[in-house]
């Protein structure tokens, strides 16, 4: 048995810094860019039922998709397993995690959600290289949300998705978009109750009761603090114009 807590070490995630006591060192590479020394407001462990849990999980989704089992190192498994761990302690912070790619345009967030398999990524990646340097990602998979008082700000994380694209800032949420496939570009800006159900399915959800109902507390603050809107795209060159031109609203 590994003894985990000569690899213990911190980071710094939407100003919390958590404390990991892992099981295998490749987490710690994985979060190099988030390692602090600060003192931990928290902290977490994982054993090998962690790793068996994400993987009959993983089983699980791949048999509902209809598509071979993958087969997945431990290590990976580990940090699927540090995440959820993470993240079920931070509603109590009242921080999110949120499904979605999300980019940041003159220090302004901006998160895209959708199905997988719609090309939410393909579509940020296009918006990063219409703006230019005007516009840099923040997390392609599974960014943060701090709910408070004074609004709503988006984070960076070391789960960045299989692209491993995104940057350690953190900035001000503008707006949340869902998006569609289409036959013809088009954004409209939409009352949050009618994606409602797509909120909550993006949204990390806890297993317990208790947890799922601070997390349906924090999708409503959220709704009341950020614009929505739902961009129908398909994927071709002046797709990111349209969706700029649409968000304009929210950025000068």
């Amino acid at each position: 048995m590994v003894d985990n807590s000569l690899m213990y070490f911190r980071i710094c995630m939407a100003d919390k810094v958590i404390g990991i006591k892992p099981q295998f060192s490749y987490i710690r590479e994985f979060c190099k860019d988030y390692i602090t020394e600060e003192p931990e407001d928290f902290w977490i462990s994982t054993d090998l039922s962690d790793i068996r849990y994400e993987r009959e999980k993983s089983d699980r989704e791949d048999e509902l998709a209809g598509i071979p089992v993958r087969q997945f190192a431990d290590e990976y498994l580990e940090t699927l397993a540090v995440y959820r761990k993470i993240t079920e302690k931070l509603i109590d912070s009242d921080i999110l995690l949120y499904h979605g790619s999300a980019i940041a345009i003159d220090g302004q967030g901006y998160l895209f959600t959708a199905k997988s398999g719609t090309g939410k990524s393909t579509h940020t990646r296009l918006l990063c290289e219409y703006l230019g340097n005007r516009a840099v990602m923040i997390n392609d998979d599974k960014p943060l949300l701090t709910i408070s008082e004074n609004g709503v700000a988006i984070h960076g994380t070391p789960w960045m998705g299989k692209h491993g694209i995104g940057n350690n800032i953190s900035v001000p949420l503008k707006a949340v978009c869902v998006v569609t496939r289409a036959e013809e570009n088009h954004m409209i800006k939409v009352n949050p109750y009618e994606i409602y159900p797509m909120l909550l399915q993006q949204v990390h959800r806890p297993v317990s009761e208790e947890g799922m109902q601070k997390t349906m507390k924090l999708i409503d603050r959220l709704m009341a603090n950020v614009s929505f809107y739902k961009l129908g795209c398909n994927m071709s060159s002046d797709a990111p114009r349209v969706s700029y031109e649409g968000l304009n609203g929210g950025i000068e």
